[in-house]
C-alpha cells in the first residue's frame, strides 16, 4: 500500500480547511499558497470532497470552501478510501468473500487480513481534530522559539 500525492494532498486540503475556516469559507487560493500546492491540481478534487459530503462549496466572491462535518469525526479512513480506492495490503482481500482460489490453504492469509485489520484500525483512529491538536502540540514543545 502506497499513499498517492492525490491522497497525501487532499489531506493536506482538509486540514487547511479545518484550521482556517472559522465560521466563513476557505478560498483555494488561500489553501493553495499556504500549502504550497497548485490551485488546479487542488480544484480536481473538490467536487468528489463535495459529492462525499465532507466540503460545501459556495461559489462567488465570498465563497469558497468549509468543512461540513466536524474534524473530530473525519478520520483519514474516511478520506483514504475516497481518493485512494482499496486500502488493503494484498489483492485477494479486495473482494468479501475472498475470491482467491488459495484462500482456503494459505497459510500467510491470516498475516495479510491482520495487516488490514490494524492499518483500518489505525486510520480510522486519526481525525482530522487530532492531528490538528498533535500539530498544536508539536508547536508548543518546539524549543526553537526559546
Amino acid at each position: 500500500m502506497l499513499i498517492s500525492t492525490k491522497g497525501r494532498y487532499v489531506t493536506r486540503m482538509l486540514l487547511d480547511i479545518a484550521q482556517h475556516q472559522g465560521d466563513g469559507y476557505v478560498s483555494m487560493k488561500s489553501i493553495a499558497e499556504r500549502q504550497g500546492m497548485s490551485k488546479k491540481y487542488l480544484e480536481q478534487f473538490t467536487a468528489q470532497l463535495a459529492k462525499a459530503g465532507m466540503i460545501e462549496i459556495r461559489r462567488g466572491n465570498q465563497g469558497g470552501y468549509r468543512l461540513l462535518g466536524d474534524p473530530a469525526h473525519i478520520t483519514l479512513a474516511d478520506i483514504l478510501h475516497l481518493t485512494e480506492g482499496s486500502m488493503h495490503a494484498v489483492a485477494c482481500l479486495e473482494h468479501s468473500p475472498n475470491r482467491c482460489e488459495k484462500c482456503g490453504s494459505c497459510i500467510t492469509l491470516p498475516a495479510w487480513e491482520g495487516l488490514d485489520k490494524a492499518i483500518d484500525d489505525y486510520l480510522t483512529s486519526v481525525t482530522l481534530q487530532s492531528l490538528l491538536d498533535g500539530a498544536a502540540q508539536r508547536i508548543s514543545d518546539c524549543p526553537c522559539d526559546e
